[in-house]
């Protein structure tokens, strides 16, 4: 092993766009780079406050292939930052631990061997409190480096603004792979309890009618935006109906009760493959005890409120039930057309409740609710590149580029996304049998 960077090693850090005269250390910070630092610091420290009472058993176990530890998300996070930023921009700084960078590397196939994802529960060593020395010196030497008087290159700053985006997308993360893995002991285990809301009743599903014509979709440029959200472009859309709002756990249960889960020709056929196979019948962390349907929440184990939106469902089970209500899902670009009408409150990370909440109020004026926070919703479009897409040079290019097949789109963030991460023009996606993200469900249908 590679002796760490200590903060002697790293304490004065020389960007890569020139020689600085004189002693960087010595001066005091650009005030352009104190916002810099307060946003990345903010990120950082909500991260850990969001896995803080865990113990190391509970940071070190992978429940399933598809999920990662609490431990290596604290690790890649850094090791992100590290790469990105300071190991390519910042000239005098070296790496803390040459052996971290295939244990904590994700996909990034031009930076070699990496461990495969199905082993990151493997790793005993380094141990928690090794991680988090490790987050730590790199989280110092990014403040460091960023306090110089020199303006950041412009390639600097964007990987900067994509390691930021990038921990946010990983708070929410750490969370559904928590979720995962507390559901698979028997113990069922609370994480944070559940706030108290008031008591609401579900409202009608109601439509809301968009006429047809060509419209633009897509990020303008202005501002942050993954790469897979460009370019800015314009699309034909017929004219369709738009759900009030998303699709309850009450009616998830009408249709199961209508033997959703036991009819053919409401899936697709890789969907019918997977409810056969593994034996679905009903949401992820859905169990009947007795004459009641009790869910697995964050805040452990509850029944299933009737008014709640549905959630942790695949795309195949929102096909399946949106085919049995008689709609369909929404595409992205009715969602995003629909979207830009729309405020961006919502049930984000920053409740606290970690779990979807039931809608407390539905104006006919308004327009469509629940569009952003609570669940992810399903639409009908593959990801794949807009018109004239094109990813960054370099092997940022991988970050979208490498997951443009075999995934649908999803829109509009949960309750397990940090607010300010969340944009209209945000494309998440996921392959259509994954359930434990927070998914739900939102209906459209043409308009005749």
């Amino acid at each position: 092993m590679s002796a760490p960077a200590g903060l002697r090693d790293t304490a004065r850090l020389e960007p890569a766009g020139g020689p600085d005269r004189g002693d960087p250390g010595t001066r005091a910070p650009d005030p352009g780079a104190r916002p810099l630092i307060a946003r990345f610091l903010q990120v950082r420290a909500a991260t850990e406050a969001l896995v803080a009472g865990l113990s190391p058993e509970d940071c070190a176990l992978q429940s399933m292939p598809k999920a990662s530890p609490v431990k290596w998300h604290l690790g890649h996070t850094t090791w992100f930052f590290e790469t990105f930023l300071l190991l390519s921009h910042a000239r005098r700084y070296r790496a803390y631990d040459d052996e971290f960078a295939p244990l904590f590397n994700s996909h990034f196939e031009s930076f070699g061997q990496r461990l495969p994802k199905e082993s990151r529960g493997l790793l005993s060593r380094p141990s928690l409190d090794a991680v988090m020395r490790y987050r730590t010196a790199v989280t110092e030497s990014v403040v460091e480096y960023l306090s110089g008087r020199w303006p950041l290159a412009p390639d600097a700053l964007a990987a900067f603004e994509l390691g930021v985006q990038h921990e946010q997308r990983e708070q929410e993360q750490i969370l559904a792979d928590l979720k995962h893995l507390l559901s698979s002991n028997p113990l069922r285990p609370v994480f944070r309890p559940l706030p108290l809301q008031a008591a609401t009743s579900a409202k009608p599903l109601t439509w809301f009618e968009c006429a047809e014509g060509l419209r633009e979709i897509g990020h303008d440029g202005a501002g942050f935006g993954f790469d897979n959200e460009r370019p800015r472009h314009r699309q034909f859309v017929e004219a369709f109906e738009f759900g009030s709002r998303l699709v309850t756990s009450g009616e998830y249960l009408d249709f199961i009760d209508d033997n959703g889960y036991g009819r053919p020709e409401l899936w697709m056929a890789d969907g019918w493959t997977h409810v056969k196979r593994l034996g679905w019948t009903a949401p992820l962390y859905w169990e009947r005890q007795g004459r009641r349907w009790m869910q697995y929440t964050l805040a452990g184990l509850r029944e299933v409120d009737p008014d709640e939106p549905v959630c942790h469902v695949s795309w195949y089970e929102a096909d399946a039930y949106a085919r049995w209500a008689k709609a369909r899902l929404p595409t992205e670009a009715e969602w995003e057309i629909v979207a830009h009408e729309a405020t961006q409150g919502g049930n984000f990370l920053e409740t606290g409740r970690l779990h979807p909440s039931p809608l407390s109020a539905l104006r006919v004026d308004w327009g469509p609710a629940q569009l952003f926070g609570d669940a992810w919703e399903w639409t009908s479009s593959v990801h794949q590149p807009f018109p004239g897409y094109a990813p960054v040079p370099g092997p940022l290019g991988e970050y979208n580029s490498r997951f443009m097949v075999n995934q649908f789109v999803l829109r509009g963030g949960s309750c397990a996304t940090p607010q300010a991460h969340i944009r209209v023009t945000y494309r998440n996606y996921r392959p259509p049998h994954a359930r434990w993200q927070f998914t739900g469900i939102r209906l459209a249908r043409r308009l005749a």
